[in-house]
């Protein structure tokens, strides 16, 4: 283990194939669409979120940008401003949450907080700041248009991540054992 990484690295090479692969399935197949053009409601990014707490930056910063990269290329071509913040949401997260050992200690109320905080500032520091300014610095997008989409999918995205993210932290809590809990008979 490293300072980016809270598991081997074969571990973490595993959890970024599987978490790419389950973002773009997620992605793909779940959006819900809003009233906002090229913007929806994406669940993947509670998942996101809980691979960022499990396995840290690195994992969840490649799931994040594989997982959006695929998605586009299936259905419009890869649109890098978003990929990008895709990719920064979960790295944010899982440098937020290095220390959190949900894996050895299960989870407190104090690591429930800490882990909706840090999905609320990575999707914000993502969708409020990188993918507007990426997309006018790239593309070229009118200022008001991109800002107006990155809210919403700054709100989506932290919601859906707050919401189900954390009764996959608690359902995932549930089934490990903490510290000192297994005692001998005699």
């Amino acid at each position: 283990m490293n300072t980016w990484s809270k598991t081997s690295p074969v571990t973490a090479v595993v959890a970024t194939g599987i978490g790419a692969a389950l973002f773009f399935v997620l992605g793909r197949f779940l959006a819900i669409p809003t009233p906002i053009p090229n913007t929806s409601v994406n669940i993947q990014y509670a998942l996101l979120a809980v691979f960022a707490l499990l396995f840290g930056p690195v994992v969840a910063g490649l799931m994040g940008f594989i997982g959006h990269v695929l998605i586009d290329l299936s259905l419009y071509g890869p649109w890098w401003s978003w990929i990008i913040a895709s990719a920064i949401a979960g790295f944010i997260m899982g440098a937020l949450m290095m220390r959190d050992k949900v894996q050895d200690r299960g989870i407190t109320t104090f690591g429930l907080i800490r882990f909706n905080v840090a999905v609320a500032v990575g999707h914000a520091v993502a969708w409020l700041i990188v993918a507007p300014s990426l997309d006018i610095w790239i593309y070229s997008e009118p200022s008001d248009k991109v800002f107006v989409q990155g809210g919403v999918a700054a709100i989506a995205n932290i919601l859906t991540s707050c919401i189900i993210g954390t009764i996959i932290v608690m359902a995932y809590a549930k089934t490990r054992t903490s510290e000192g809990s297994l005692k001998v008979n005699e």
